[in-house]
C-alpha cells in the first residue's frame, strides 16, 4: 500500500541509476506511481526493459525512458544525460543507487580492486551529479538521494574498499548538501543495513562463510539480531528515498538516514 499521492512529482523528471538492482528498481516504480517522468539506467538493458513493462502495466500513463549505461565510463555517462534530457527535459530528482561491493582484508586488497570500488561508489556519483547540477541550479529546484550503506558509518572486517567508498560518499553528501541548499536543492543519503537484494544476500553469504555458517543459518542470525526481527526489503529503502525526494522532507538536509531494523541499538 502506497502512502504517497499519485501527483506528488507530476511534471518532474527523475533519474535513477542502478535501476536494475532491487533498491533502484523499487524506487523507479515508486517515482512513476507518484507521477514523475522517469529515466532508468543500468548495465542490463533486458532488466531495464522488464522494469519499464512492469511500470507501464501498473501505470499506463507513466513516462519511462530506458537508457542503458556503464556509469564507470565517461562517454556512457554523457550519453545517459543526453538521453534523459532529450526524453523529458532537465533532471530535478536524482537517485544514485548504482554501486558495487568488493575488496577484502587488507593483505589481500589490490590497488586495482580498491580503485575500481572507489571509482564506481564514490567518484562516479560526484561526476554524474556535477553534470546535472547546472540545470538544477538554473531552475532553483532539485533533490538528490545517494544510496550509501550502514557500512558508511562503521567499519567491517574486509571492508577497507567498500566501507571506505561509502564513508566517502557520505562525506560528499554532506559537503554537497551545504553548497546545494543555497540553490533550493536538497541532498541526502540513505544508509541501509542488510537488504534482501542480490548484493545483500551475497553479503550475508560471505559473512556466513567467515563464521562457518550456511546462508540460511546466517540469515536467521541476522534477522534474530535485529529488534525488528528482519532485514530490510528493497521497498523499505525505496519508501525512505521517495519521502526524502518530496517537499515533506524540505528541512532534511545532508542527513544519512539509517534503515537497519534497529541494528545500532544492539
Amino acid at each position: 500500500m502506497s502512502i504517497f499521492s499519485t501527483e506528488v512529482f507530476k511534471g518532474k523528471h527523475a533519474l535513477v541509476t542502478g535501476a536494475t538492482g532491487g533498491i533502484g528498481y523499487e524506487t523507479a516504480k515508486g517515482l512513476s506511481s507518484m507521477g514523475a517522468d522517469v529515466t532508468i539506467t543500468g548495465r542490463k538493458e533486458d532488466v531495464l526493459n522488464d522494469l519499464k513493462d512492469e511500470i507501464l502495466n501498473d501505470f499506463p500513463d507513466a513516462k519511462v525512458n530506458v537508457a542503458g549505461a556503464d556509469l564507470a565510463d565517461a562517454s556512457n555517462r554523457e550519453k545517459l544525460v543526453q538521453s534523459a534530457e532529450n526524453a523529458f527535459g532537465p533532471v530535478s530528482l536524482l537517485v544514485i543507487s548504482a554501486g558495487m561491493t568488493g575488496g577484502g582484508v587488507l593483505e589481500d586488497l589490490t590497488q586495482e580492486e580498491l580503485e575500481r570500488v572507489m571509482h564506481l561508489n564514490f567518484t562516479v556519483p560526484i561526476l554524474l551529479t556535477q553534470r546535472l547540477y547546472d540545470s538544477m541550479k538554473k531552475n532553483k529546484e532539485g533533490a538528490v538521494v545517494n544510496v550509501s550503506s550502514l557500512s558508511g558509518l562503521r567499519g567491517t572486517v574486509g571492508g577497507t574498499a567498500y566501507v571506505g567508498s561509502k564513508f566517502a560518499l557520505n562525506g560528499f553528501t554532506q559537503s554537497f548538501a551545504l553548497e546545494a541548499i543555497e540553490h533550493n536543492i536538497r541532498v541526502n543519503a540513505v544508509c541501509p543495513g542488510f537488504v534482501d537484494t542480490k548484493m545483500g544476500r551475497d553479503g550475508i553469504k560471505s559473512k556466513g562463510e567467515r563464521h562457518g555458517n550456511s546462508f540460511e543459518e546466517q540469515l536467521k542470525i541476522e534477522n534474530e539480531s535485529l529488534p525488528s526481527g528482519r532485514i530490510s526489503t528493497p521497498e523499505d529503502v525505496a519508501n525512505t528515498i521517495l519521502f526524502l525526494l518530496t517537499d515533506a522532507a524540505e528541512n532534511i538536509v545532508g542527513e544519512a538516514v539509517i534503515i537497519s531494523g534497529g541494528s545500532l541499538m544492539r
